[in-house]
């Protein structure tokens, strides 16, 4: 078939379709759905990229209806709640980030819903330093002991975010167990997925370690204080970071 041919097939159908209220509908929520469609693909955030696509659905799904194209239809009814429901979610999640911001929360119960519950020993090591990170952790009942700086974490402490920002994504000290401990896990992909997806979320979690930074840092300056004021264990005391 030749190039003219397909051409005459297309304005006669076109014209054919225009020809009917139902036709002319069908064509307008069609162009309005495409148009959703290519702008979905230069938003760089995914709220506005899930309300553009659940939009263009809708616009496929009366084009369908409308012109008894019923495998377009189909499709795109099934895209709808998919869409719907991812939508929701990222709502809820940049809701709970903005109350924590909101509250200065950084226990990190915002991360719940994300989590997985996992149940450790009394002397189980979680994870040991210089281990790759993989995973972020929440205690939430039991004691864990940070082994190299003798820091126990309090129920409610998130831990193991810092190793995920470092260039070789390496752990800083050793996380043991002192009793049976429980403990809610999320892993990297999916905290990168929340962090590229949603810019409130990666505020929130640059807040986080930021906090942690800070807390390293009031207790080294408490070391050297003490280190000052007993020059006997000064050696023992390293420098203060930049």
């Amino acid at each position: 078939m030749y190039a003219s041919e397909l051409i005459d097939r297309a304005v006669t159908t076109a014209t054919a379709t225009l020809a009917t209220p139902e036709g002319v509908a069908a064509f307008v929520f069609a162009a309005i759905a495409a148009t959703l469609n290519v702008t979905s693909t230069l938003v760089k955030t995914m709220i506005p990229l899930r309300l553009l696509m659940v939009g263009s659905n809708i616009g496929f799904v009366i084009y369908g209806a409308l012109m008894q194209a019923y495998p377009v239809l189909l499709l795109h009814a099934v895209l709808v709640p998919i869409n719907l429901y991812r939508l929701i979610e990222m709502v809820r999640l940049t809701q709970r980030v903005r109350r924590v911001t909101q509250s200065q929360d950084t226990s990190g119960l915002w991360l719940r819903p994300y989590m997985k519950r996992r149940k450790l020993k009394a002397g189980t090591v979680l994870f040991r330093k210089g281990d790759i990170a993989d995973h972020l952790y929440m205690l939430t009942n039991g004691r864990i002991e940070l082994v190299e700086i003798g820091t126990e974490l309090p129920a409610g402490r998130i831990f193991g975010e810092i190793a995920f920002f470092t260039p070789g994504k390496r752990r800083t000290a050793t996380a043991r167990c002192i009793e049976d401990s429980e403990v809610l896990a999320i892993n990297e992909s999916t905290v990168n997925q929340l962090y590229y997806q949603n810019p409130v979320f990666g505020f929130q979690m640059i807040g986080l370690v930021a906090d942690r930074l800070s807390a390293d840092i009031r207790r080294l300056d408490a070391s050297l204080e003490a280190a000052r004021n007993n020059p006997s264990v000064a050696a023992e005391v390293p420098s203060r970071p930049a």
